[in-house]
């Protein structure tokens, strides 16, 4: 597949649908759990820097000329959209930074293959290894197993003060999630 194949999604993919799996977030204290990040880093889940810190979880993301990962990944509900999501945080990080908030990418792929991703992309945030799931563990997120592969199901957490304060999930559509997040913090600000 091409760059561009990925940064658009088919008008007939599949809606995914809430199977209450991450209905027990809200609320839950962040593990101490240290993931490895895209900048050489070791993140804290457990002591975030920022006051508020996005975490969109997303399945995987494929590299240019690589074959999908399974004939049908477009056809199961919420694999395929993950570079398209990951753009979306991009195109919009100046103005997540201007609500004070930080953004991080999480999946279950391999440090090597979140650092091509994040230099692919020229994202501005860090993407997190949880190869081993060790943070889908801890915190009980919802997976899907894929030929044979665990991944993380599409979700977004907003994190303060180390606690889960609000859950998307699922997400759909994933190239227009950063914007619901974007207009979430906003009038959480228009509010105060």
């Amino acid at each position: 597949m091409e760059e561009n194949e990925f940064l658009s999604l088919p008008p007939d993919l599949p809606v995914p649908e809430d199977d209450g799996a991450a209905d027990h977030l809200t609320g839950i204290q962040m593990p101490s759990v240290g993931l490895p990040a895209t900048d050489g880093s070791i993140i804290a889940l457990g002591n975030l820097p920022a006051r508020c810190s996005l975490l969109f979880c997303y399945p995987r993301m494929a590299r240019p000329g690589e074959r999908p990962f399974t004939p049908d990944w477009d056809r199961i509900p919420g694999a395929r959209g993950c570079t398209p999501e990951a753009c979306g945080f991009r195109d919009h990080h100046l103005a997540f930074r201007a609500e004070g908030a930080a953004v991080f990418g999480i999946s279950a792929q391999t440090p090597a293959e979140q650092r091509e991703a994040a230099a692919r992309l020229r994202l501005p945030y860090p993407l997190l290894a949880d190869e081993g799931l060790e943070l889908g563990e801890a915190l009980r997120l919802p997976t899907m197993t894929v030929e044979g592969t665990l991944l993380l199901k599409r979700l977004t957490m907003a994190v303060e003060d180390g606690v889960v304060r609000r859950v998307w999930y699922p997400v759909f559509p994933p190239d227009r999630h950063a914007e619901e997040v974007l207009a979430w913090l906003r009038s959480r600000r228009n509010n105060s």
